[in-house]
């Protein structure tokens, strides 16, 4: 981790403010507004007024777009934090528009930041870089290999940028670099697929695997990120609170029943639903649960600085009482 900085952030540009971590970041930077001169918010989406918070520069934008380098250039921005990304596609989403977000995005963003001087680069990755594999090692440290896996867009497109960024570091050392592998994100307001399993009558797994999740609250990832633009720093780094808790551990909590099904039978019956346009989920799903990557936060800690406000299975406790206060706990078998 690089700690040797010329002068304090002066001018920072969020992209993806308007989602449940860049809002976070931003409302988060503002509390510190007077160490910067500019706080800006850029996103696709406007940002209603209500929303907006004192002291921060709101712009609508594409991080595809070329012309970002001309608001990086007239703000001066020496921070960025790319945060923009395609976390749930929706129904008529493609792989090749989610590749153009989130990869040739993130390679505009990055040439734009190269071409107008920008000197720090924040990056949030995901956990789901290293990829759903069988040899994974268990825990998965900041130095194991990416082989986020081509059949999840999301997995993939994480791993193809963080390649990206290695390039980058070896022709562009002077673009000091902050990367986050974050773990399952939960929080009060958190929606993706993996907090739709939760809203399901029964959670299904793989039968062999406890399919174990190591997660991190929303606003201790919001949290790291501000840490690392006051203080200048630079590395990756996975973010997960400490252990990890299983589907059937999850299910016992939601007072909700744990069917493990054959990985053959889970598979068939996938790839049937899919055909029949019943669900966009398809036999890959089966890796997705089986093979779970647990993520060691040593690092985070030792190096970074940081201890996550709760361990893993107390961020699933804190989600449980905000989305399911009374569960069943008596199941129907």
């Amino acid at each position: 981790m690089n700690t040797n900085r010329p002068h304090p952030a002066r001018s920072v540009l969020v992209t993806g403010a308007s989602g449940l971590i860049g809002s976070k970041v931003v409302a988060l930077l503002a509390e510190h507004a007077g160490e910067f001169e500019t706080l800006l918010a850029l996103d696709l989406r406007e940002t209603p007024v209500e929303d907006r918070v004192s002291g921060v520069e709101y712009h609508t934008g594409d991080v595809r777009d070329p012309e970002l380098e001309s608001v990086l250039r007239d703000n001066a921005v020496d921070t960025i934090v790319h945060l923009a990304a395609i976390v749930t596609p929706g129904p008529e989403s493609t792989r090749e528009f989610e590749h153009s977000v989130d990869v040739l995005g993130t390679e505009n963003v990055l040439e734009c930041a190269l071409a107008a001087g920008v000197e720090q680069f924040t990056y949030t990755s995901s956990g789901a870089a290293y990829g759903y594999h069988p040899d994974n090692p268990v825990p998965l440290r900041e130095d194991d290999a990416l082989r986020g896996n081509p059949e999840f867009a999301y997995a993939d497109h994480k791993r193809l940028v963080e390649e990206m960024l290695k390039r980058c570091r070896d022709e562009h050392p002077e673009l000091t670099q902050l990367i986050f592998r974050p773990g399952t994100i939960l929080g009060e307001h958190i929606a993706n697929p993996i907090t739709d399993m939760f809203d399901r009558p029964a959670l299904i797994g793989v039968r062999g695997s406890a399919a174990p999740f190591v997660i991190i609250w929303d606003t201790d990832v919001a949290e790291c990120v501000v840490k690392g633009i006051r203080e200048r720093l630079s590395g990756t780094f996975n973010l997960s609170g400490d252990g990890a808790i299983t589907l059937p551990e999850m299910a016992r909590s939601l007072g909700k029943r744990y069917v493990a099904l054959p990985a053959w039978v889970l598979a068939g019956a996938l790839r049937v639903l899919k055909t029949l346009r019943l669900t966009k989920l398809g036999p890959e799903q089966v890796r997705f649960l089986r093979y779970r990557p647990v993520l060691a936060n040593d690092r985070l800690k030792e190096d970074f600085g940081f201890t996550p406000s709760m361990t893993s299975a107390e961020c699933f406790e804190r989600y449980r009482q905000a989305h399911f206060p009374e569960p069943d706990r008596n199941p129907s078998s």
